[in-house]
């Protein structure tokens, strides 16, 4: 007898949860290792580039699936190596909370760029989610007190993390020959190379890198990421498209409740009601059955 589709998608959805719960939760050893030291940069460099480094093993053995569409695979690691490099460095200095609501953008930035990219049109429901998704980082960034200070470093890092991550997810989506191994090793090595031009352009000393500071960094790179990967991979891949954009949901509010309890954020009335919407927003655009819609930033993984 076959198995029902509830206990058929059991397996999926629960790791599609340990996953959206493992990277809402990075921001705690992103930080453990801001106190030791390490900048954002250097952070991604080593701990995106390890993983990176190995992976040209697979790039390589893959050469014959992606050499028609090599532009396409080099499109994929920069934007994607963009996303996950100012995303990592935006949530090292600036305020956990705010950085995961500004990158949460998904909506806004998924009628912009399926419209002008992959000529999608804006349909009543997607222009719904963006204008609240836009209402949301309003009340977000201060209201009409925006205008009196301007945005911070880590906030425009969380901004254009957000955009890269649609780009990401543009770019892999008309790269359907492209093996999914291959994008991902081309978004490590991506974020790899833009940190180390971040690194390059700060010119900040290289920091002492302590026995305990170097396994932290392998183990958050290849057990934190890499398990965060292949789940996340597992269960989008075994669930509609709607189903999965749910769930990985989670992953903004295992992010704003986990700094909000212990990591000592704190947000005011309107951040909260901003922080709803854009989560409401991001739920608008996962649920959307008629098709044709960009994943949440969670969803551009690979």
């Amino acid at each position: 007898m076959p198995a029902s589709p509830a206990r058929r998608d059991a397996a999926p959805v629960a790791l599609l949860l340990f996953s959206s719960t493992l990277w809402g939760l990075t921001w705690w050893p992103l930080k453990r290792f801001a106190e030791a030291g390490l900048s954002g940069p250097v952070l991604a460099m080593l701990a995106y580039g390890g993983v990176g480094l190995l992976g040209l093993v697979l790039l390589w053995r893959q050469r014959a699936a992606w050499r028609a569409d090599a532009g396409l695979l080099l499109l994929l690691g920069a934007v994607g190596g963009w996303a996950n490099a100012s995303f990592v460095h935006a949530l090292v200095i600036g305020d956990v909370v705010r950085v995961m609501l500004l990158f949460y953008l998904a909506p806004v930035w998924g009628v912009i760029g399926g419209r002008l990219f992959l000529g999608e049109a804006v349909r009543p429901r997607r222009a719904l989610a963006a204008g609240v998704a836009l209402l949301g980082l309003w009340l977000v960034i201060g209201g009409a007190r925006a205008f009196d200070t301007p945005l911070s470093v880590a906030d425009w890092l969380a901004l254009s993390a957000g955009l890269g991550f649609t780009g990401n997810n543009i770019a892999a989506r008309a790269a359907q020959r492209v093996p999914v191994g291959s994008k991902s090793v081309a978004v490590f090595a991506g974020c790899a190379l833009v940190s180390a031009g971040f690194v390059l352009f700060e010119g900040r000393p290289w920091p002492d890198l302590s026995t305990p500071v170097i396994a932290g960094l392998l183990g958050y790179g290849f057990v934190w990421l890499l398990l965060s990967t292949v789940t996340w991979q597992y269960g989008v891949t075994r669930l509609e498209a709607g189903r999965a954009g749910v769930i990985t949901v989670a992953e903004l509010v295992v992010a704003v409740l986990s700094a909000a309890w212990f990591g000592g954020a704190h947000m005011s009335a309107p951040e909260w009601f901003g922080g709803a919407l854009i989560t409401a927003a991001a739920l608008l655009e996962a649920t959307d059955a008629s098709g044709g819609h960009a994943p949440t930033p969670a969803a551009a993984r690979s």
